[in-house]
């Protein structure tokens, strides 16, 4: 069973992916540094896609140095907004997307967080810059 749930989480990914190639607009973007002594590097884009919804892509390039649970959402000047969680990574390492809920205005955000649960601290932040 765990086998096909693995295989569903990369066919949801890749549709993901797949979306986003045909979308109309990054939205915005920063680079991850980390925080609370982690190393957490890469960059994220936020993007609209043409279907009128929102995805979040942490790049190739994204690398976290471990922790329990991490989480994506997003959060305002410096404090991280339980709320507007995304999901957990499915990897500590590479390109990952995150569909936001409809209802979640982007607007009331500027960054991005890599989030530890367990611990309730920031792994790492991403300033989001307008495209």
């Amino acid at each position: 069973m765990k086998r096909i749930s693995t295989l569903t989480a990369t066919a949801c990914l890749f549709a993901s992916v797949a979306t986003v190639a045909s979308a109309d607009t990054v939205t915005a973007s920063g680079t991850f540094t980390g925080l609370s002594d982690h190393i957490t590097t890469g960059g994220v884009s936020v993007v609209e896609t043409s279907g009128g919804g929102a995805v979040v892509i942490l790049d190739t390039d994204f690398s976290l140095d471990g922790a329990p649970d991490p989480s994506v959402g997003f959060g305002i000047d410096g404090e991280y907004v339980a709320a507007s969680d995304l999901g957990e990574l499915t990897s500590i390492n590479g390109l990952q997307a995150f569909i936001v809920p409809d209802g979640l205005d982007l607007a009331e955000f500027n960054e991005i967080y890599i989030w530890c649960d367990e611990f309730s601290v920031p792994l790492g932040v991403a300033a989001l810059s307008n495209s």
